[in-house]
């Protein structure tokens, strides 16, 4: 009989304690290293527990902050690191580049429930290997961390469709970006130059080409693709 495929986060076939008693119990031949970055400790558990039951792997270093994963990987060089988006103090983008900043070559997986394209577009653009979301397949994972550990770039295809998305765009600016937050918070253009001291003038010029670059022709609409996008979380 065929087992089920269980997500990361089911647990119930083994304990942390009997996860651990039988990784000690076998001997890992050059396994893959695994660092996790995971700010849940129920979800950080679930990973450490199911990649410790595969013998060509290995959590070396698990944390719940990505200031704290950039100086593990800095002591221990992992070979795979899972890092997840947002955690407290210095998000998962930052922490990808300062890893990245120290070796090109680090192979990092983003593991995390975001799937706005612009997250996507930020994580990948930043050096990330993969993209995943947490409600993945366990041996989805597993095939992932072997693929990237050999040297692949893994992109599901429905992370790729909304990275396929976001790719033709053009960036917003800061300030475009501020007056957006404005726009979904109801704000007219005359409060929201008043708030950012410009003319209401310079607000309209502002909002007609933040519309060109989402593609969209009102407020409502403006507000509705950058929720989808994720660019009101940035």
């Amino acid at each position: 009989m065929n087992k089920p495929n269980k997500k990361i986060g089911d647990t119930s076939s083994v304990s942390k304690e009997e996860s651990k008693s039988q990784a000690a119990g076998r001997r890992k031949l050059n396994p893959i290293r695994i660092l996790i970055a995971e700010d849940h400790t129920v979800v950080r558990d679930g990973l450490v527990a199911i990649i410790e039951q595969e013998q060509d792997m290995a959590v070396i270093a698990d944390t719940g902050d990505a200031q704290s994963a950039v100086e593990l990987w800095q002591k221990h060089r992992p070979d795979i690191t899972l890092m997840d988006l947002r955690m407290p103090g210095l998000d998962g983008v930052h922490a990808i580049y300062q890893i990245r900043a120290a070796d090109p070559n680090a192979r990092v997986i983003v593991l995390t429930t975001f799937d706005g394209d612009e997250d996507i577009y930020r994580g990948m653009r930043a050096g990330a290997k993969s993209y995943l979301l947490k409600d993945v397949k366990r041996e989805e994972l597993f095939q992932c961390i072997r693929e990237v550990h050999a040297g692949r770039t893994v992109v599901p295809p429905a992370i790729a469709a909304k990275l396929a998305e976001r790719l033709p765009g053009e960036e917003l600016t800061p300030r475009e970006l501020e007056i957006l937050h404005l726009l979904a918070e109801g704000k007219p253009n005359k409060l929201i130059g008043a708030d950012l001291e410009i003319t209401e003038v310079t607000v309209k010029s502002h909002v007609q080409n933040l519309f060109k670059k989402l593609n969209v022709v009102s407020r409502t609409e403006a507000i509705a693709v950058a929720n989808r996008r994720g660019l009101l979380r940035s």
